[in-house]
């Protein structure tokens, strides 16, 4: 990863807010930070006074997890590192769960949506976790794992219902989920 766009298409990638606190956001494999659940983490932590840093990537089209782990944790770690603020949240999207064990070794805060739990070096990374974190998931995602997600100790929603998106095939539904999943977020940044 080279040097964080300033803009994808057109749009800013970074949106200045207090420079002691810096929230970075790891995108999904095809899940943009455009899109609804990314789009609202970037805009609560906003309006709550966070700079946010939106990393958006190209992941390598490989199935081999060793090789996806190293790259998610190379991109996390880089823009991380890329930041002077004293205080920095991770925000990541499924793909981007693969960075928990650095947020854990980091001591870093983070909102997982969507973590891919059926990998267990995520598990790992959430169960060492003494820093904030916030879980978001839902019952008809594959990925997500409600029994492990009740032992790691940490605050979590999770939604009846929800896919792999926090969607279902109800948009109106869906609008409830991705409702439900940003008050979290909310709830979680403003005791940070």
């Amino acid at each position: 990863m080279s040097a964080a766009p300033e803009t994808v298409f057109g749009v800013p990638t970074r949106h200045e807010g207090a420079s002691d606190r810096v929230a970075v956001i790891l995108p999904g494999a095809g899940y943009l930070p455009a899109r609804p659940l990314l789009h609202f983490a970037r805009s609560v932590l906003a309006r709550q006074g966070w700079s946010v840093q939106e990393i958006w990537w190209e992941a390598p089209a490989t199935r081999d997890l060793e090789v996806l782990t190293r790259w998610v944790t190379d991109q996390a770690r880089r823009a991380v590192e890329a930041e002077k603020a004293e205080r920095l949240l991770l925000v990541g999207k499924s793909l981007g769960s693969l960075a928990a064990p650095l947020a854990a070794e980091r001591g870093l805060p983070a909102i997982w949506l969507t973590p891919l739990l059926h990998i267990d070096s995520v598990v790992d990374g959430l169960r060492r976790s003494q820093a904030p974190t916030l879980l978001i998931g839902g019952t008809a995602d594959r990925a997500w794992a409600g029994d492990t997600v009740r032992t790691l100790g940490h605050p979590y929603l999770e939604i009846p219902g929800a896919d792999h998106g926090v969607e279902t095939d109800d948009p109106v539904a869906s609008v409830q989920m991705l409702k439900e999943a940003t008050e979290a977020m909310a709830r979680f940044a403003r005791d940070l």
